[in-house]
């Protein structure tokens, strides 16, 4: 069975060691079956961001197939000589190997540790990574929440509460100002009420109009009368300032939801930032900062993986000309000898037959050449035959003048034509 899988002829493998070898390679080709159909499953994995669709099984036997195809081409083909049919050297039996094929399949084995050998890998770290793209995504945020739209947004909302805290201070001046002339009315009303009571600065009791109380209870009613004046101007400034104030209130509102909407917007943009490219620089930035932990690791995985990969094939390579391929090149040499052969055979006997077809085909022709000129020869003879007996014809009716004509005689005219 295992050298079924080889691709090779059982009958030719005779010796030991090419069982061995052979067997061997069957092996490498069934585990790379197994490992082509599992990175295939994880690359479409990883495609899909982790979601495990249900047909990622599907692609990796597909691939595998693939690449065993190949493998299987690689191993089961003997590059047979045809040249020296005839020759025992053992050194024609064999053509010389191409490297393109072998080439070909170093190649082939590189782009499938890209795409195959990765997604394990991605797979064997995924808690690393997924702490690296978190550290990565919380930046990302702070960043874009400070440029881009929400940066245009939070300037914008950041002039309109610059505008409110300029008309509230304007208004909080003349309600300062208000309080502070009602403030000092006070003081100058508590004064006269000293006064009068005769612990003022006269140190009369009473007061009298006109006197140093009545002057102070006039200025205590007249800064009232102006603080009033100032709250009126508050109001009446407040009332004119509503309707803008309403308008940034709006805008305020509507920027503040479409802030939360961007961050929304760009919180599942990064998040969703997480797949086989971001993967891939995050391994790779796990691998270069730290090459004796990590790195050493992934370096060994990853060629032991591209090893599996390259076995089959390494193997047919470096068994060049052992006694499979030469019996096999034996038969084959000699299968195409007897054919040669044959072949030339076949192309004597054409040629003999064709130069006997070409004689008897001249003789055929020298002979109805023959048979023509007899023909024109006899036609000839019996065109001067009849002249001859068409010109003797007036004299024997000259002489028949005397007695009655007889009827010629048929048979006559017949033999002498025939003659």
């Amino acid at each position: 069975m295992l050298l079924r899988v080889a691709n090779v002829n059982p009958d030719s493998v005779t010796s030991h060691s090419d069982r061995v070898l052979y067997s061997a390679i069957g092996v490498f080709v069934l585990l790379y079956f197994v490992y082509a159909t599992v990175g295939g499953a994880a690359f479409v994995d990883a495609s899909a961001n982790y979601t495990h669709p249900w047909w990622q099984w599907l692609v990796g036997p597909l691939v595998a197939i693939g690449v065993v195809a190949y493998d299987r081409a690689v191993v089961g083909r003997v590059a047979i000589s045809f040249e020296h049919l005839d020759s025992p050297d053992p050194r024609h039996l064999l053509k010389r190997p191409t490297l393109g094929l072998y080439l070909g399949r170093i190649g082939l084995a590189l782009l499938f540790a890209v795409i195959i050998t990765e997604p394990l890998m991605l797979a064997r770290y995924r808690g690393e990574i997924d702490a690296h793209l978190n550290q990565v995504h919380n930046q990302q945020i702070l960043a874009m929440s400070s440029s881009g739209a929400i940066g245009a947004y939070d300037a914008r909302l950041a002039q309109l509460r610059q505008r409110s805290a300029e008309e509230d201070r304007a208004v909080g001046a003349l309600s300062a100002q208000a309080a502070a002339k009602r403030n000092d009315a006070r003081t100058l009303y508590r004064q006269a009420l000293a006064d009068s009571a005769g612990d003022g600065v006269t140190r009369r009791s009473g007061c009298p109009t006109g006197g140093y109380c009545d002057r102070l209870v006039q200025r205590s009613r007249s800064l009232d009368d102006q603080a009033a004046g100032l709250d009126r101007q508050a109001v009446a400034l407040r009332a004119a300032q509503q309707p803008g104030r309403d308008a940034r209130t709006a805008e305020m509102v509507s920027l503040t939801k479409l802030i939360a909407e961007q961050r929304e917007q760009n919180a599942a943009a990064i998040r969703a930032d997480a797949g086989f490219g971001a993967r891939t620089q995050a391994m790779w930035h796990l691998v270069t900062s730290d090459f004796w932990g990590i790195g050493v690791f992934y370096v060994g995985i990853a060629l032991l993986l591209v090893a599996l990969d390259c076995a089959a094939v390494g193997l047919k390579f470096v068994s060049r000309g052992n006694a499979y391929e030469r019996a096999e090149a034996r038969v084959a040499r000699e299968r195409e000898h007897a054919a040669l052969i044959a072949y030339e055979r076949g192309v004597a006997d054409a040629r003999i037959y064709g130069e006997a077809t070409m004689r008897v085909v001249a003789g055929g022709v020298d002979a109805a050449t023959r048979d023509d000129l007899l023909n024109e020869m006899a036609a000839e003879r019996a065109r001067s035959v009849l002249r001859s007996a068409v010109g003797d014809a007036p004299a024997r009716h000259r002489r028949s003048h005397r007695h009655v004509a007889r009827p010629l005689d048929p048979r006559a005219n017949s033999d002498r034509i025939r003659t």
